[in-house]
């Protein structure tokens, strides 16, 4: 996103925070090494100014600088809430009016096993906290949720004393799991909106642990109906706690209705990647006519994106980066075309003596990406792209989109919500 703002000669400059991070896009983008002295910089450009921030941890921050005359994009301490609280944000959604799974807060591991023994039904476990791991949160598989209990009883033997667990056991919903996402201009959402569907999973097929995201299809055909059920709603407390950015609500539609399950109140990734292949404006333009307030709909182009996230290990883990992948160089297929290079977003990169190598700290390599009208053409651009990225021990998964091109959006257009 940075980088493509940079290269249409826009000033940016980028502060990294996290101290393990500071290598990525070395060499590649304008860095800053204390923001709050570039507040200045910021203020001189006057409407043409913004601060992003792509994170869901500094929300009451977002709030004193909207307070003190910047625009900002990003969340708010209210959004910040949403995604890291999740009993508080189920609430919040039940305050608008929307339907939720029945979740239960816990903070020892022993009591949640307690819990579900005297159920003995299914549930999902899932983890407070905006930066929680991914790879903990667990669905079971059996329908008295055993597995889950087990995990738990291990958790308990291996937990830190000084650090209580703080997690969820949400019932689980069969059905089709999507995303709905919006731009919320302080006021309201902006009417074009996307729908998407996560492949969490680190193999084909849904195996192995979750990753938190290994691929996504995203569309902004057919999303009015989940955008009038489900984000609208939420435009009041939004609007009361100066939210502007975007902001997604995953959940689970089956034929009995919809169950919003949890919040993103930032920019995802590898989506906002994926998206950008759909727009027909750059993300600049839609920053400011959010902030101006000055129209509730930006050009899209028609059709599906698929996102294939590109990895080497040890991700999704961070332990043993440095031995295993760290420092990596990048190759390109030396055929590839202006266009074809436009649908990789590269993230754990930089550049070093001119030469492309993997940085960061676990691995996670970027998104190739393609587009077309179906999904099923749209994936397989996106493989093409993915095949003329040469890393040493390059990951990724060969599935993502096919059950949604196939099964998925018949049924959820044959229950009336697309």
């Amino acid at each position: 996103m940075y980088g493509g703002m940079q290269a249409r000669g826009h000033e940016v400059r980028v502060f990294v925070s996290d101290t393990a991070s500071h290598g990525v896009f070395s060499g590649m983008l304008t860095r800053t090494d204390d923001w709050q002295q570039e507040l200045g910089w910021v203020r001189q450009a006057g409407p043409a100014g913004l601060i992003l921030f792509e994170t869901a941890n500094h929300g009451a921050l977002q709030d004193a600088l909207r307070a003190d005359g910047f625009q900002v994009i990003g969340g708010s301490a209210l959004g910040d809430r949403l995604e890291a609280e999740r009993e508080y944000g189920q609430s919040v959604l039940r305050q608008a009016g929307l339907r939720t799974a029945p979740s239960h807060s816990f903070t020892s591991y022993r009591q949640a096993s307690e819990f579900l023994a005297s159920r003995r039904q299914r549930f999902v476990l899932k983890f407070n906290g905006a930066g929680s791991p991914r790879t903990r949160n667990y669905i079971a598989q059996k329908d008295d949720s055993s597995d889950l209990t087990a995990l738990l009883d291990f958790y308990a033997a291996h937990e830190a004393p000084e650090s209580p667990p703080d997690f969820v056991l949400m019932e689980y919903i069969e059905g089709i799991e999507i995303g709905v996402g919006g731009y919320f201009n302080g006021v309201e959402f902006l009417e074009t909106a996307c729908i998407d569907f996560e492949h969490k999973r680190f193999f084909p097929g849904e195996l192995g642990e979750l990753t938190g995201e290994m691929g996504t299809v995203v569309s902004y055909d057919g999303s009015g109906k989940l955008r009038d059920q489900v984000l609208n709603p939420l435009a009041a407390v939004l609007r009361d706690s100066g939210y502007c950015g975007y902001i997604n609500v995953n959940l689970m539609a089956n034929v009995q209705g919809l169950w919003p399950l949890e919040f993103t109140s930032r920019f995802g990734y590898p989506g906002y990647a994926i998206c950008e292949r759909l727009h027909r404006e750059p993300w600049e333009d839609i920053f400011l006519k959010m902030h101006r307030q000055s129209g509730l709909r930006f050009d899209t182009a028609p059709g599906f994106a698929v996102g294939i996230v590109l990895t080497v290990p040890p991700f999704p883990y961070t332990h043993g980066y440095e031995e295993l992948s760290k420092g990596i160089p990048v190759i390109l297929d030396e055929g590839l075309s202006p266009a074809e290079r436009a649908a990789i977003a590269f993230a754990e990169v930089e550049m070093h003596q001119d030469s492309l190598i993997t940085s960061g700290t676990c691995g996670y390599l970027g998104v190739a990406t393609g587009c077309a009208p179906t999904v099923k053409a749209a994936r397989a651009n996106a493989l093409e792209i993915a095949r003329k990225v040469y890393v040493p021990n390059l990951r990724y998964r060969n599935d993502i989109g096919a059950r949604v091109g196939e099964e998925s959006l018949g049924q959820l257009r044959r229950w009336g919500y697309l």
